[in-house]
């Protein structure tokens, strides 16, 4: 979720639930042990590919974001599905400067592409990093950490493993688009 200093991170699992009330699962975090990582802030995601979409015909992802003075290049490997868990490979460096991390991508032949913007609070509950997000098109929460771990942070939260998500937000909007066509190209709050 958010990467320490600027150590790469070799792979992510993780769940996604829908969450209508996140000021229920706050209180059921505390109520679970679970301590505050990181306030609630703003998050501004750009996925970049080359012209042919190579890289998201693969299932990877190419991503600059932003949250508050962190910057965050991301490469996502193609998913997985093990134990109910989604796992791929992430790679995560952070860079000094979104427009110049941009214009190297775009020197190397990715163009920006899907723009999405979230609001998340990080939580770690029972080995897990939890996060609350609230999204233009809903509310989720993400559990990350071993598959064990991510079902006793579920067991400890009354969530249901059978509510589980696996798409990432780019395909939940690009559902959600499919729905409702008059929904404007990017995922942004500033769009609603």
């Amino acid at each position: 979720m958010t990467p320490e200093g600027t150590k790469a991170r070799s792979e992510e699992i993780e769940i996604k639930l829908p969450c209508d009330d996140l000021d229920r699962m706050r209180g059921k975090l505390r109520q679970a042990g679970a301590s505050l990582r990181a306030a609630l802030h703003a998050e501004s995601n750009v996925l970049f590919d080359d012209a042919r979409a190579e890289l998201s015909q693969r299932g990877c992802a190419l991503r600059i974001r932003t949250a508050g003075a962190d910057v965050i290049l991301t490469f996502k490997g193609p998913a997985r599905f093990e134990q109910g868990v989604k796992i791929r490979e992430e790679r995560e460096v952070l860079v000094s400067s979104a427009g110049e991390a941009a214009a190297i991508l775009s020197g190397l032949g990715f163009l920006p592409g899907f723009r999405y913007d979230k609001r998340r609070e990080e939580w770690e509950l029972a080995g897990c990093a939890v996060a609350l997000d609230e999204t233009p098109i809903g509310r989720f929460i993400e559990i990350e950490g071993n598959p064990a771990s991510i079902r006793r942070a579920l067991a400890d939260l009354g969530l249901d493993f059978s509510e589980a998500i696996p798409y990432s937000y780019a395909a939940l909007y690009a559902r959600k688009r499919r729905e409702d066509p008059r929904l404007p190209p990017d995922m942004t709050f500033e769009d609603r």
